[in-house]
C-alpha cells in the first residue's frame, strides 16, 4: 500500500492542475445537480418486526382519511381575551375552517367546538384536518398551508400554532451559521499552528471540496434509498472533522520534509507514501464503526451511519489526492503570507520538544501516571451511571419555536399526554358488525381501566370489520419513562383470541429504544473486533491492537459522562440552550434535566470509536517508525509522542471547536452529539493519547510489538508508515529482534 500511495501522490503532485480541476468539477457538478433537483428525504421510522410497526400497518387499512396516506395536521388555538365561544372569535374559527376545507388533499376538519375539541376553560381549541394523498414529505408545507389559513382566526387575535406530529426521520435540521463558525475556529487553529496563512487555507479548502462532494452524493441518493433529514447535518459535522485533520497530518509531515530539504514533489511522495496510509487506516476504523451501525435493526439509525460513512470516504479521498495535488502545485509557497505574531512550529525540528519531554516525562514514572490517568478518567465516567434515555418531545424544544408552544398549549388543555397519543389497534378473531359490538365494547373498557391511560376514544371499526382503533390518552408526556410503560401495560391486555397493537409516537421510540438495548452488544462488538483486526493488519502486533480498542472504549465512558452531567442531570442545560418550561422554579432551571434519545449513545459510540482510533493510528505509527529504527521502546514511546503531540492536539482542537460550533443548533439530538463528540475528543487527545497510552506502552515493553510467527506469516504486508521504505530488513528477521529490549 506504501508503494501505491507513493506513486499516487507523486502523480497528482506533477499534475496538480489537472487533478484540482477534477475535483472542483466533481464538487461543483454533484452539489449543483442536488440543489437543482431538490434533495428527496424519507419521513420513514418504520423499525420492522416490531408492534408499533404492526399497529401503524393495521392503522392504514379501511380506518377512513388520516389514517391512511396523507396523515393528519392538528392546529392549537388559543384566546387570551375571552372564551373562544364568545363572537366573533367563534365565527372567525368557523371561516377558518371553512378556508381549510377547500385545500387540496383535505377531506375533513374537525372544529374545535366539537367534542372533546375545546379545554374546560373553553379558551383553548384544537382544529383537526385529515388529508388523503397529500406526499409526506411535504407535510412541513401542507401544515404551513394551513396555518396560512387560519388567517380569519388570526384577524379576531387568537393565537394560531400547528402541534407537531413529526418523528425523528422528519424533523428538519437546516444548515446555519454554525458550519461557518466552526470552520473559523478550524482556521484559527491552522493558523497558530502553522504559521502561515496559506498553509492554514490548504485543509480548509480540501475539507470544503470533501463535504460538498459527499453532501452532492447523499442528496441524489436521496432519490433512490430512503434519506433521513438527519442525514446533512451529520454528514457536515463529521466531514468537516475528518477532513481538515486528515489534511492537517499529511501537511504537517510535508512540511517538516521540505525544512529538511527534501524537494517538494520527493517530500509529497513522501508524505503520501507514509501518512496517507495513517490516513487510509484511520479513515477505514470510522468507515467501519459507522457500518456496524446497519447491524442495530433500525433503518434510521443503519441510514445515518453509512451516509455519515459516506462524507469519511471523500475525506480520505481528498486528503490523498487533492491535498498532494495543492502541495504540488504551492511547492515551497506553501510556507508564504506568514501572520505576524504568531510563530507556528509544526515545521520546525524542535517544534515537538514539549510533548517529546512529556514522553520522557511518562516514561520514567508509568505506573504513577498510569493510576492517576485511571483516576481522573473514573471521575470523568462516573455520572454515566445516571445517563437517562428516552424520547425527546416538543417540550425540550427552543422556548420560543411553535412547536414548543404548541406542545405547551395542548399539554395545558388537555394533559401531559394529549401530545403523545397511543394508537390502540386490535385484531379481531372475527368480523364484527360495528363499535357496538360485545368484544368491541371489552376491548375499550379494558383498555380505559388500564393504571396511567387518562382518556379513550370512542372506538373505530375498520371496513372489513376485523379490526377495531382507539386513540388513547395516558396520564403522562411522551418523554416520561412512564409513558412507555403505559405502553407496555396496553400491549399486556389478554382477551380471547383478539390481538392488541399499540403504535403512536411513544409506542415506536419506546420499541426503537428496546431494539437499541437488544442489539446493542452486537454492534459494540462487530465494531472493537474489525478495529482491533485493521490495526493488526496494520501494525502486525495483536497487543497494540487489543490495548487499542480498550482505549478507545475509555474515551467513551468520558462522553458519556458528560452527557449524563449536562443533560440527564441537568448541569448545563441551560448553557447549552435547553430551555426550561416558563413555570420553572430557579433551581429546576439550573438543573433542567433532558432525556437523550435511544438511538444516540449507540450513534456515538459508532463515531466516537472511529474518530478515536484515528489518533491512536496517528501516534502508534510514529511510535512503531521509531522502534523500527533503533529498538529502544521507552525512547520510542517518547519519541512517538515528541513527533505527533503539536499535531494530534491541533487536530484535536479544530474537531472540538468544530463540534461545539454545532451545539449552537436548536435541534437537541445535534447539542448532545456536539457536546458527546467535543468532550470525547478533548479527553481522547489529551489523558489518553498524553499520559495512558504512553504509560502503557512503556510498562508493555517488548510486548507491544511481539507477534506469533505464524501470525505474522499469515498476514499481509500493509504498513501504514512505509516501513517497508525505511527498514528493508525482511520480515522474519524484524519478527525475531528483542524489541522490547530498550525498555
Amino acid at each position: 500500500m506504501t508503494r501505491f500511495l507513493g506513486l499516487l501522490g507523486g502523480w497528482c503532485a506533477r499534475h496538480g492542475r489537472i487533478v484540482l480541476a477534477l475535483w472542483v468539477v466533481l464538487a461543483a457538478g454533484l452539489m449543483g445537480g442536488s440543489l437543482a433537483l431538490g434533495r428527496p428525504v424519507s419521513n420513514d421510522a418504520s423499525i420492522p418486526g416490531t408492534d408499533a410497526q404492526r399497529a401503524h400497518d393495521l392503522m392504514k387499512e379501511g380506518f377512513g382519511p388520516g389514517y391512511a396516506t396523507g396523515g393528519t395536521v392538528q392546529l392549537l388555538l388559543y384566546s387570551p381575551d375571552g372564551k373562544l365561544t364568545e363572537e366573533p372569535r367563534k365565527q372567525a374559527v368557523e371561516r377558518s375552517v371553512a378556508a381549510m376545507r377547500t385545500m387540496p388533499h383535505v377531506v375533513q376538519v374537525d372544529t374545535p367546538f366539537r367534542k372533546g375539541g375545546i379545554a374546560s376553560n373553553l379558551q383553548i381549541g384544537v382544529i383537526t384536518v385529515k388529508m388523503q394523498g397529500n406526499d409526506p414529505d411535504k407535510a412541513g408545507e401542507t401544515t404551513q398551508a394551513l396555518a396560512d389559513a387560519a388567517a380569519p382566526a388570526r384577524d379576531a387575535g387568537l393565537e394560531v400554532v400547528a402541534a407537531d406530529d413529526s418523528n425523528p426521520a422528519s424533523k428538519e435540521i437546516k444548515t446555519g451559521p454554525s458550519e461557518v463558525i466552526g470552520v473559523i475556529c478550524a482556521l484559527l487553529v491552522l493558523v497558530f499552528a502553522f504559521g502561515t496563512l496559506v498553509a492554514a487555507m490548504v485543509p480548509i479548502f480540501a475539507a470544503l471540496v470533501s463535504v460538498a462532494t459527499g453532501l452532492g452524493v447523499i442528496g441524489l441518493l436521496g432519490y433512490v434509498v430512503d434519506m433521513p433529514k438527519q442525514a446533512g447535518i451529520m454528514s457536515t459535522m463529521i466531514g468537516l472533522g475528518v477532513g481538515i485533520d486528515y489534511a492537517l497530518f499529511l501537511l504537517s509531515r510535508h512540511r517538516k520534509l521540505l525544512a529538511d530539504g527534501v524537494p517538494v514533489v520527493e517530500s509529497v511522495r513522501r508524505t503520501v507514501a507514509s501518512s496517507g496510509g495513517a490516513v487510509v487506516f484511520a479513515g477505514g476504523t470510522v468507515i467501519i464503526a459507522l457500518s456496524a451501525l446497519m447491524l442495530a435493526g433500525f433503518p434510521l439509525l443503519s441510514t445515518l451511519g453509512w451516509v455519515t460513512g459516506i462524507s469519511v470516504v471523500f475525506a480520505v479521498l481528498t486528503s490523498v489526492t487533492l491535498v498532494p495535488a495543492l502541495l504540488g502545485l504551492l511547492g515551497h509557497r506553501v510556507n508564504a503570507l506568514r501572520i505576524p505574531l504568531v510563530r507556528g512550529r509544526s515545521s520546525t525540528r524542535g517544534g515537538g520538544s514539549g510533548w517529546a519531554g512529556l514522553g520522557a516525562w511518562v516514561a520514567r514514572r508509568p505506573w504513577r501516571v498510569l493510576i492517576g490517568s485511571v483516576l481522573v478518567l473514573a471521575a470523568l465516567a462516573a455520572p454515566a451511571l445516571a445517563l437517562k434515555l428516552g424520547p425527546l418531545d416538543e417540550g425540550y424544544a427552543a422556548k420560543d419555536s411553535p412547536g414548543r408552544r404548541a406542545y405547551e398549549l395542548m399539554a395545558t388543555a388537555f394533559g401531559p399526554g394529549s401530545n403523545g397519543p397511543l394508537i390502540v389497534v386490535a385484531e379481531l378473531p372475527e368480523k364484527v358488525s360495528g363499535a357496538g359490538d360485545a368484544t368491541v365494547k371489552r376491548i375499550a373498557d379494558e383498555v380505559a381501566g388500564i393504571d396511567g391511560v387518562a382518556h379513550v376514544s370512542d372506538p373505530k371499526v375498520n371496513s372489513s370489520g376485523r379490526s377495531v382503533l382507539l386513540q388513547t390518552i395516558s396520564d403522562y408526556a411522551p418523554s416520561d419513562p412512564q409513558a412507555a410503560e403505559v405502553v407496555r401495560r396496553v400491549r399486556d391486555v389478554s382477551i380471547p383470541g383478539v390481538q392488541v397493537h399499540v403504535g403512536g409516537k411513544v409506542a415506536g421510540l419506546t420499541d426503537a429504544g428496546d431494539r437499541m438495548a437488544e442489539r446493542t452488544p452486537l454492534v459494540i462488538g462487530v465494531v472493537v473486533l474489525l478495529s482491533a483486526l485493521l490495526l493488526l493488519l496494520a501494525f502486525r502486533a495483536p497487543v497494540v491492537a487489543v490495548k487499542a480498542a480498550v482505549m478507545n472504549l475509555v474515551s467513551l465512558g468520558a462522553a458519556f459522562g458528560a452527557l449524563a452531567l449536562v443533560f440527564s442531570i441537568g448541569l448545563g442545560s441551560g448553557l447549552v440552550g435547553m430551555d426550561a418550561p416558563a413555570d420553572s422554579s430557579y433551581l429546576q432551571t439550573l438543573f433542567f434535566s433532558v432525556p437523550i434519545e435511544s438511538y444516540v449513545p449507540l450513534m456515538l459510540f459508532a463515531v466516537l470509536f472511529g474518530l478515536s482510533m484515528d489518533y491512536e493510528v496517528f501516534l502508534l505509527t510514529a511510535v512503531r517508525q521509531a522502534h523500527v529504527r533503533h529498538g529502544d521502546n521507552s525512547r520510542a514511546v517518547a519519541e512517538g509522542l515528541g513527533s505527533t503531540g503539536r499535531v494530534i492536539t491541533s487536530a484535536a482542537l479544530i474537531m472540538v471547536a468544530v463540534f461545539v460550533a454545532f451545539i449552537a443548533y436548536p435541534d437537541a439530538m445535534v447539542k448532545t452529539f456536539g457536546v458527546g463528540l467535543a468532550v470525547a475528543i478533548a479527553v481522547d487527545a489529551t489523558v489518553i493519547r498524553g499520559f495512558l497510552v504512553p504509560a502503557t506502552m512503556v510498562l508493555l515493553g517488548r510486548a507491544n510489538w511481539w507477534c506469533p510467527r505464524w501470525l505474522d506469516r499469515l498476514l499481509p504486508n500493509l504498513s501504514v508508515e512505509g516501513h517497508e521504505e525505511e527498514d528493508p530488513a525482511p520480515r522474519a528477521g524484524r519478527a525475531q529482534e528483542p524489541v522490547g529490549a530498550g525498555r
